[in-house]
């Protein structure tokens, strides 16, 4: 199985770094508040991993096709085949579509806390990301979580990964690989113009956001390009742009294969 590490990771975060003007010191400052803030409440990742390794996974980004993705999942009976990670936002749908809990939600706190903390009370396990831009979240939110593992774009601290990734969706792709998922399922990431309506409370800049999921669409394809020899990969989300390395398919061929 290909793991990648920091080596892998350090050229794509500083091209992130000079793209959105992002502060390292201020991201590696969040990394430790984090870790602190997990002190007595952590979630150790070989929990995390008794969940995914060798399992079939689907990952639900908050894209457009997100509400659609999760009612054909349910409508053929693959929803409860597969492992579910979550991006932030997406765990609202989960909630309010499927009237069920994802397996693991991968959040930034972006999202609605209470539905978070709603997900965590009925199973979720969260895994919450620190960056420089929301550490008033970190201080916020983390203390309400009964549990949580926490995870970093900079260098790991106690409690806190860097599993890779940029965004909630990828970054729960990058989760799903580096905890030896099998099969790895995209869903709810169309990678278009539209965003969609769980992305996130508010988006200050459609320009930036766009760019954020540009930087995602190609983080995505370069995985594909290190493990597809060993995970399969998959993309039902059916509208958006092509992720080159993840082969389109259907709700209904996805349960026939598993």
């Amino acid at each position: 199985m290909t793991e990648l590490g920091l080596d892998d990771w350090w050229p794509w975060y500083r091209r992130i770094l000079e793209t959105f003007g992002y502060d390292q010191t201020r991201d590696q400052y969040a990394a430790d508040l984090l870790s602190k803030l997990l002190e007595g409440k952590a979630t150790d990742p070989a929990e995390l991993r008794k969940r995914i390794t060798k399992r079939n996974v689907i990952v639900f980004g908050a894209g457009p096709s997100l509400e659609h993705n999760l009612k054909e999942c349910m409508e053929v009976g693959v929803l409860d085949k597969f492992v579910t990670i979550v991006a932030d936002g997406a765990t609202t749908a989960f909630l309010s579509v499927a009237n069920t809990p994802p397996t693991v939600i991968v959040t930034d706190l972006d999202g609605i806390i209470s539905d978070i903390k709603a997900a965590e009370t009925r199973g979720s396990s969260l895994v919450v990301h620190a960056h420089g831009d929301n550490i008033g979240q970190l201080q916020n939110y983390v203390p309400t979580f009964k549990c949580a593992t926490g995870s970093t774009q900079v260098e790991p601290r106690p409690h806190v990964y860097n599993f890779l990734g940029f965004t909630d969706g990828d970054r729960g792709v990058f989760l799903a690989s580096a905890l030896g998922a099998q099969t790895i399922v995209l869903a709810g990431m169309d990678f278009g113009l539209t965003i969609g309506k769980y992305s996130k409370l508010s988006v200050k800049s459609p320009a930036i956001k766009r760019k954020k999921l540009e930087i995602s669409h190609e983080l995505l394809e370069w995985l594909a390009q290190k493990i597809g020899g060993d995970t399969a990969l998959f993309n039902m989300t059916g509208s958006g742009e092509e992720v080159k390395g993840f082969r389109p398919i259907q709700p209904q061929e996805l349960k026939e294969l598993f």
